[in-house]
């Protein structure tokens, strides 16, 4: 079982003539995940990935001629937002936003109206979905992760990998993996995604990925004591950032004495978490 993303997934790569899109494209492609369409103002009516993917001028076009159902976004961050607005407009009910930089102001206003329209945004600036064995929206390394049945949550890109890498040496795979991105705003929550595991009948398991910086964590600790009856391990990165320096992602941190990794570890600790105080120590904990 899966959650968001799966082999029924019919993805369109907005900026596909891009560097960055192209590339990350083709590895998508050659992982077995089901492309169906691109986007680039002007090149409407060409063909990328050797002749098997159809570009179109326009969102609202691919999803007419393809049936796109999930979007993944490689345009520059001054036009990010303008493109998940075309997207939602477009009826795609789920957007990954890999792009990084958007300002805080636009993303506010793209929560706002995605709200309205019931479109499920993952990221931004965030590595996006993976489902081992069935599709692959981001660029999250395929290799690193096999099928199997924990769920893995996170802010952190890097500490994906090496998490899901880390799982995998030990014969442990993942039902998906879902990057939700470090910005101070995002579109999809820890919450959200720790209820779609629970209701997930092939996740047994949940791994929580934090990191310093807003409360998150905190409100997730609480939806796991009230809502979740699956066991979940947690790790939060920045354990020794000091106050007012912000840690790699935009939202990691700590301002005003909120944000620190000790009182997220406190919170998940007394929703009966276990916390892992190094990486390597999550897949101990998950026995």
């Amino acid at each position: 079982m899966s959650v968001l993303v799966n082999k029924g997934t019919r993805l369109l790569v907005q900026g596909i003539t891009g560097r960055e899109g192209l590339f990350h494209a083709a590895q998508l492609w050659n992982y077995g995940t089901k492309i169906v369409a691109g986007t680039r103002p002007g090149k409407g009516g060409e063909w990328v990935l050797e002749g098997k993917v159809p570009i179109f001028d326009t969102v609202h076009a691919a999803v007419e001629a393809t049936g796109a159902n999930c979007t993944l976004i490689f345009v520059p961050a001054t036009a990010a937002a303008d493109a998940m607005l075309e997207a939602s407009d477009a009826g795609i009910p789920l957007i990954v936003c890999i792009a990084e930089g958007i300002p805080v102001q636009d993303m506010m206003q793209v929560g706002r109206y995605l709200g309205q329209k019931g479109t499920r945004l993952i990221g931004p600036n965030c590595p996006g979905v993976l489902t081992p064995g069935e599709a692959n929206v981001g660029i999250i390394p395929g290799h690193i992760a096999i099928p199997g049945d924990i769920g893995i949550v996170s802010r952190s890109g890097t500490l994906t990998y090496e998490v899901l890498y880390a799982l995998k040496q030990q014969g442990k795979g993942t039902s998906t993996c879902v990057g939700i991105g470090g910005d101070p705003v995002n579109g999809t929550s820890f919450m959200d995604v720790l209820g779609l595991f629970e209701d997930d009948a092939g996740t047994e398991k949940v791994v929580l990925i934090g990191e310093i910086g807003g409360s998150d964590e905190e409100r997730a600790a609480e939806f796991i004591s009230n809502r979740m009856t699956k066991p979940v391990v947690a790790f939060i990165a920045g354990q020794t950032a000091p106050p007012g320096k912000r840690m790699g992602h935009a939202g990691a941190i700590i301002e005003g004495g909120s944000g620190l990794a000790s009182d997220k570890i406190a919170a998940l600790e007394a929703a009966g978490v276990s916390v892992a105080r190094h990486p390597e120590e999550i897949a101990a904990l998950l026995h």
